[in-house]
């Protein structure tokens, strides 16, 4: 059989197949735009967000809580609003090349540091509670001017737990991982820039013990972050 007569009879085979089931085709390229656009789950691989977030755990994004992006792309159709201090974003870090979970801790303009994983924002030095602590970690409360979250810090503190004063600049935000000893987060990757941002998360959907046959975790169904 000759190469034009393969190519002719693989477009037949295309056309028909497409015909016989448009109605599918058109439903798979509505769910992925739905997701892509409106709302989907991601699932969380690693630590860094514990104890707030653990792995195995789906969170649910909302992808229109800061825009309304054109289907499949990062362009914004329409501004919804801006992250605020203590979100926890979702977004697709370029330098990293990969989409991350984060929590938003400087705003544009902020000047933030960190001393032996204790937060300092525009001079003023965060508040904390310590909630449980082994030989190796302590969990604690951290009270971002009114919203208050879980962080886990090693006891012995790490090359991620102390940085020099910083200005986040315009368009910009600087996030960390609750586990602030154990993150890849702007101490390693820089501020994320506003366009890669592509959602919010506050709720957990779905949860799978990875250590133990990936049996669900039934108690963190819809639990809120």
């Amino acid at each position: 059989m000759s190469s034009v007569l393969k190519i002719n009879k693989m477009k037949k085979w295309l056309v028909e197949g497409f015909k016989d089931n448009k109605g599918f085709i058109f439903f798979l390229v509505m769910m992925f735009a739905f997701r892509s656009t409106f709302a989907d789950w991601n699932t969380v691989p690693t630590g860094s967000m514990k104890p707030t977030i653990l792995i195995g755990d789906r969170i649910l994004v909302n992808k229109m809580a800061y825009d309304i992006h054109f289907p499949f792309t990062h362009f914004s159709l329409l501004k919804m609003a801006d992250p605020e201090r203590g979100d926890i974003i979702i977004f697709d870090s370029l330098v990293s090349d990969k989409r991350l979970v984060k929590r938003v801790v400087g705003m544009p303009g902020d000047t933030v540091e960190l001393r032996r994983n204790r937060l300092l924002i525009n001079g003023e030095a965060l508040l904390y509670e310590t909630l449980s602590s082994n030989d190796l970690t302590s969990d604690k409360v951290e009270d971002l001017f009114g919203t208050s979250h879980k962080i886990r810090i090693n006891n012995l503190g790490s090359v991620l737990s102390s940085f020099d004063p910083v200005v986040v600049p315009d368009e910009h935000y600087l996030a960390l991982g609750d586990s602030r000893d154990d993150s890849a987060d702007s101490r390693v990757i820089g501020f994320i820039p506003r366009g890669e941002i592509v959602g919010r998360s506050s709720t957990v959907v779905l949860s799978f013990n990875y250590d133990n046959y990936y049996i669900p975790r039934s108690g963190r169904y819809f639990q809120t972050l």
